[in-house]
């Protein structure tokens, strides 16, 4: 699989967080071609502020790799991350992010500050950026024009 194919698993995991009433954002690991982390946003079904897509698929990840040092992993996220989860993929010394859109107002990988790749850390990490951007867009402005007008409604 390549980067588009396994961004559409992440679109996917967006999906079921749509679904749930969520911000439509999903992420999944891989590590030597194989999915070994998924997640999508819970914040608001698990009332939990930590509860982002990127957070969860390095939790899921770690459990299943049996570690939390995520060495040789690319982390895919339809929207470039925040603050929280940069720090949480230079701590999990992902190798490699590859995310769909930026986010102006709150990314951390080059839009707003960029944690990612910060020399004054003990670890950089390598990063793609637009893979499927317009799917990962639309899916964010339809969910946000869908909460405006029940919101005006």
């Amino acid at each position: 699989m390549d980067d588009n194919q396994f961004m559409r698993l992440a679109l996917e995991e967006a999906q079921v967080a749509h679904s749930k009433g969520e911000v439509p954002i999903g992420s999944v690991v891989v590590k030597e071609g194989r999915v070994v982390g998924r997640g999508h946003n819970q914040k608001e079904t698990l009332h939990d502020p930590t509860a982002h897509a990127e957070i969860l698929a390095l939790q899921d990840a770690a459990h299943t790799l049996g570690g939390w040092r995520l060495l040789g992993t690319t982390l895919y996220s339809t929207l470039e991350p925040c603050p929280m989860c940069a720090g949480a993929l230079v701590q999990a010394r992902v190798e490699r992010l590859v995310y769909a859109a930026p986010d102006p107002k709150a990314g951390a990988v080059g839009s707003v500050v960029d944690l990612v790749r910060e020399p004054h850390f003990n670890h950089q990490i390598e990063v793609e950026s637009g893979v499927l951007q317009e799917e990962a867009e639309a899916l964010l402005e339809k969910f946000f024009a869908d909460l405006r007008a029940r919101v005006e409604a």
